[in-house]
This record gives structure tokens, sequence and C-alpha cells, in this order.
């Protein structure tokens, strides 16, 4: 593993340090998710409210300790501030942190925090929207095919057959769906974020990524629709599931293969 220098320090310092970077930039990610639908700059102007168009005063900035002292609301006209905000920078935060403490300063550490933070975007804006925007996905297919020069888990074959095959699994479903019933099934946003999955995480994370999303789906689908007492045919976005299906790989895919092998090599 390729790693920069980096000056000893106790390993709660370094581990608060790296924590709070990722609250910051989970702040970031909160503005990115809600203007990129929207195609507005995500650098200007600065942050504010959406509903009386407050400016956020620096100390209304601060991750998650804003919220706090705000009571979630906004001081300009007391509207409820979504605790979407919050959620994203302790979310950001914590996965920061566990990449860290995984991959320690090294290329796969950053290769791997950028792929992080692209799928918390992409999540949030297929709950908010029920799209993923080609922005993100199709820059992160080449940018995961390149990164794999720098990473030592997988190689550029592996990139690129992940490419392949992620993409391409999910173009014959929703094909096959098609010619079945007559429907769209599912979005080709979700074939390019497969396909840049494959990208960052290879050929061979992308058959328990489909399966992952695929179960975990199909189980909140059937427990919303017996809640909410929508019918059979509606919809739900199927990009969380499989960004949190890469990211459960991308933190204990080996272990889950080892326990798999484990498990059939038993049953033999």
């Amino acid at each position: 593993m390729q790693t920069w220098f980096f000056h000893p320090l106790p390993w709660w310092l370094t581990s608060a340090f790296v924590f709070i970077v990722g609250l910051c930039i989970g702040s970031f990610l909160n503005v990115c998710i809600c203007r990129i639908p929207k195609n507005v700059s995500i650098v200007t102007p600065s942050s504010s409210c959406p509903k009386c168009g407050h400016r956020l005063k620096w100390w209304e900035n601060i991750p998650i300790v804003s919220f706090i002292l705000l009571k979630g609301r906004c001081s300009g006209c007391d509207t409820p501030i979504s605790y979407q905000y919050p959620l994203v920078e302790l979310l950001t935060g914590l996965i920061t942190l566990g990449l860290w403490s995984k991959f320690g300063p090294s290329w796969e550490f950053l290769v791997y925090w950028i792929f992080s933070c692209s799928l918390i975007v992409v999540t949030f804006i297929d709950l908010a929207w029920k799209i993923i925007p080609d922005v993100i996905s199709l820059p992160g297919i080449l940018v995961g095919f390149l990164a794999s020069f720098l990473v030592s888990d997988i190689t550029w074959l592996d990139s690129l057959i992940g490419i392949l095959m992620g993409g391409g699994i999910l173009y014959l479903v929703t094909w096959g769906y098609y010619l079945a019933t007559k429907r769209i099934g599912m979005g080709g946003g979700d074939i390019k974020l497969l396909a840049m999955i494959g990208a960052f995480l290879g050929w061979q994370a992308i058959p328990y990524v489909i399966f992952l999303s695929a179960l975990s789906g199909s189980i909140i689908g059937i427990v919303f629709i017996l809640i909410k007492k929508t019918g059979k045919d509606y919809q739900i976005p199927f990009g969380p599931f499989l960004a949190a299906a890469a990211e459960i790989h991308l933190f204990w895919g080996k272990e889950i293969l080892n326990i798999s092998s484990n498990l059939f090599s038993f049953h033999s």
C-alpha cells in the first residue's frame, strides 16, 4: 500500500480531526444535494434558507452544532430545518473516519473517500427527486477507472470489466422487464450508477452489490407497501440500495467473501 508522509499523532487526536473534516465535507455535500438537481452552482451564492432567503451567518454553518443551537429552525423565519442536514454531516463524518481507520493515509483512502461522498450525494438526491444525475455517475465511471491505477485492491482490467458488467447486467434486467411487462422498471441512472460502482470496486463486487441491494430493496419495498397501503406497482428509488450495498462491500467485502466460502465449503 502506498502511503503519504504523515507525522505520527495520538490516535484519538487524528481520529477527531478526521471526523471533523468529514463533518465539514458533509456540510458541502448538503449543498450539492440541494443544488445539483436544480442545476444551480454549488459554489455561489452562499448558503441561505430556501424558504425566506436568509443568508446564513458563520455560526449557522457549523456542522451539527448549528442545528442544535438553532433548535432545528431557521433564525430568519422559524421554518423547521430538514433533518437531512445533520444526518448527511454525521454520516459523512462516520464514513470518513471508518475509511481512515481501514486504509490510513493512502491512495486507497482518498479514492474510496471520493467514491463514498459521491454515493452519499446520489442517495439523498434519489430519495428526494427519484433521479441520479449524470453529472455524478458519468464522471464517476471515468474517475473510478483511472483510480484503479492508484489503488492496490483492483487492477485496471478489474475496473473495466466492472464497468461493463455493472452497466450491462442492469441494462439486460431492465430490458427484459420491459419486454415482459411493457413498463420501465429501472431508470438509466441506476444502470450508470452500478457501472460507476464497478469502476471503483471491480467486477468482483458486482454480484454482491446486486444481491444485497435487491434483497434489501425488496424487503423495504414490501414493508413500505404494507404501511402506506400503496399498490404493488409503486416504485421506490433503487439508487440508495445500490449505494448502501457498495459501502457494505467496501468495508466488509472480504469478510463476506470468506464467510460465504466457508459456508459453501462446509456444506460441500
